[in-house]
C-alpha cells in the first residue's frame, strides 16, 4: 500500500524515536510571536543555551498588538514589556522580526504563507494552536506550547507522538453564499470538537481541490476547533501557482527543483488512512455557531437543537450554551438582534475576505445599534485592500478601518466585547471570555455573513441580500 503525505512528511523529519515512544521531530521552520516565546528564551538561556538555527525562526507580533493606535509605547505596559521582550530576544539571536514598523507585519498564520516561508513537505512549529493553517501547503503544522518552543530554539527538535491520519473527503456543489469557513463548521458540528483528538486531518475531494489557497487556508486553521493535532491538503497546482515568485521561495531553476519535490511528497492514490470521513455539502447552508463552542453550529434555515434529542453529555453543555447565550432550545437564530461585528483574524482576513465582505456591504449602512470593525490579517492585506478602495467601502459604510493584528479574535489588546454585548464575529472561537467580556456572546460565522449582519443588524441568510 501507499502512504499518505503525512506519513511521508513525518518520516523524512523523524530523527529517531526515544526510549519513551515519542519520536524526535526535527522543525524545518519555527514561527514566534510575542505571547509564547518570552519564557522559552529565558528557559534555554538559563542553562547557558543559544538558537540552534536562528535563520530557521522568524517571529512577528500580532496578539497583544493594539489595532488603531500602534505608536509605542503602548498605553498597555503589559504589551509593551512583551514586545520589548520580543524585540530584545530576536536581536540577540539573530532572529528575523517583523514589527509594527516592518512592512511584512502581521498575523504570523497570515504572513507565513503571504512571504513564502510556508511550504509544502515541512515541519512547521509555532507557539498558537492555529498553526494548523500552514497545512493548507501540504506541511505538518504544530502548535506547540512554551516547553517545546524552548527545545526548537535549543535544539530545532521536539518530542511528540505521532498521530493517526484521518481522510476527510468533501464532494457535492457549494452553493452560492456558502463559503469554506461553512465547510469547516460543518465538519466540527458532525465530528464534534473531541472528534479529531489523536487525529492529523487530510482534506481532499473535489471541493476541496477546487478552493483557493486561502480557503484552503481556512478550512486548515479549524482543525484544531475539532480536535485535531494538524490538519492538511495535499500540494497541486494551485498551490504551486500561489507559491511561485514569493520572496522566500526558491527562484528560478531553484523552483523547479522544489517543485519536483513538493509533487513527490503529496498522498498516494492507494494510500492507507486509520479513518474515512465523507462529506457531502450539495445542501449546506451558511452556517452560525449558536453556543460556547465551535462545534454548536447550525445552518441558517435550522433551528436550534432541544435537549432531549442530545446525549447526555451534549445536553449538559448545550443547556450551559443556552444560559450563557440567552437563546432558548428549538428557535431560530434568524433574526436575532447582534451589538458587534468582526470581520479579521487568521481564520478569515486575508484579501479574499476582505472582498467577499465588502461586497455585502457596498451601498449599504452599519446598523446603527451595531458597532464593526474589519481588521486586516497583514499590512500587506491592508495595502492591497487600500489600494482596492476596500477600505473606503467599509469606512462608507461605518466599519472602523483598523491596523493589523489579531484584535478582537482574542481580546489580548484594546479590541474587546462590552459586557453582554453579541457579536457576530468571522474568527474561530466562540468560548465564554474569548472575545474580552467574561459575559460577551460571539456568534461564528463566515466574513460574508459577518458583514450581512452588521448592515442589517441581526442574524441574517446572506443569500437573501440583494
Amino acid at each position: 500500500m501507499g502512504m499518505n503525505l503525512f506519513n511521508k512528511v513525518w518520516d523524512l523529519h523523524r530523527v529517531k524515536t526515544l526510549d519513551s515512544g515519542l519520536d524526535q521531530l526535527f522543525i524545518g521552520l519555527h514561527l514566534i510571536h510575542e505571547v509564547t516565546s518570552p519564557q522559552a528564551f529565558s528557559m534555554i538561556e538559563e542553562r547557558g543555551l543559544s538558537v540552534k538555527y536562528p535563520d530557521r525562526t522568524f517571529a512577528t507580533v500580532d496578539h497583544i498588538v493594539p489595532t488603531l493606535d500602534q505608536s509605542r509605547p503602548f498605553q498597555d505596559p503589559l504589551a509593551e514589556k512583551m514586545i520589548q521582550a520580543l524585540e530584545d530576544n530576536t536581536k540577540r539571536h539573530g532572529i528575523s522580526l517583523f514589527d509594527t514598523e516592518n512592512e511584512n507585519q502581521g498575523i504570523v498564520h497570515i504572513i507565513g504563507p503571504e512571504l513564502g516561508l510556508t511550504q509544502p513537505g515541512m515541519t512547521i512549529a509555532c507557539g498558537d494552536s492555529h498553526t494548523s493553517t500552514h497545512g493548507a501547503f501540504g506541511s505538518i503544522a504544530l502548535g506547540v506550547g512554551t516547553s517545546q518552543i524552548r527545545d526548537i530554539l535549543a535544539t530545532q527538535t521536539i518530542a511528540i507522538s505521532r498521530p493517526k491520519v484521518r481522510l476527510i473527503e468533501v464532494s457535492g456543489t457549494l452553493a452560492e453564499g456558502v463559503t469554506a469557513k461553512d465547510i469547516i463548521l460543518k465538519i466540527i458540528c458532525d465530528l464534534g470538537v473531541n472528534g479529531g483528538i489523536g487525529y492529523a486531518y487530510e482534506y481532499c475531494g473535489p471541493v476541496i481541490e477546487a478552493l483557493s489557497m486561502e480557503e484552503r487556508m481556512t478550512i486548515c486553521n479549524m482543525s484544531i476547533e475539532g480536535g485535531a493535532r494538524v490538519g492538511y491538503i495535499n500540494p497541486d497546482e494551485t498551490t504551486f501557482e500561489y507559491l511561485k515568485d514569493r520572496p522566500y521561495v526558491p527562484q528560478a531553476e531553484a523552483f523547479d527543483e522544489a517543485l519536483k519535490n513538493w509533487k513527490s511528497i503529496a498522498s498516494d492514490s492507494d494510500a492507507e488512512y486509520d479513518d474515512v470521513y465523507r462529506l457531502d455539502v450539495s445542501g449546506l447552508s451558511p452556517m452560525v455557531t449558536w453556543g460556547i463552542n465551535p462545534g454548536q453550529g447550525i445552518g441558517i434555515d435550522e433551528n436550534l437543537p432541544l435537549l432531549k434529542n442530545l446525549d447526555a453529555e451534549a445536553a449538559e453543555v448545550a443547556s450551559k450554551a443556552y444560559s450563557h447565550m440567552g437563546f432558548s432550545e428549538g428557535t431560530a437564530v434568524l433574526g436575532q438582534p447582534i451589538d458587534a461585528a468582526f470581520i479579521g483574524s487568521c481564520t478569515n482576513g486575508r484579501i479574499s475576505d476582505l472582498r467577499a465582505a465588502a461586497a455585502v456591504v457596498k451601498g449599504r449602512k452599519v446598523a446603527h445599534t451595531v458597532r464593526a470593525i474589519v481588521v486586516p490579517g497583514s499590512k500587506h492585506v491592508a495595502v492591497q485592500a487600500e489600494k482596492e478602495g476596500l477600505d473606503k467601502i467599509f469606512t462608507e459604510a461605518g466599519f472602523q478601518w483598523r491596523n493589523a493584528g489579531c484584535s478582537m479574535c482574542l481580546a489580548m489588546n484594546p479590541d474587546k466585547l462590552k459586557g453582554r454585548e453579541l457579536c457576530a464575529s468571522s474568527s474561530n472561537r466562540n468560548f465564554i471570555g474569548r472575545q474580552g467580556s467574561p459575559t460577551g456572546r460571539t456568534m461564528l460565522m463566515s466574513p460574508q455573513m459577518a458583514a450581512a449582519a452588521a448592515v442589517s443588524g441581526k442574524i441574517v441568510d446572506v443569500r437573501n441580500m440583494k
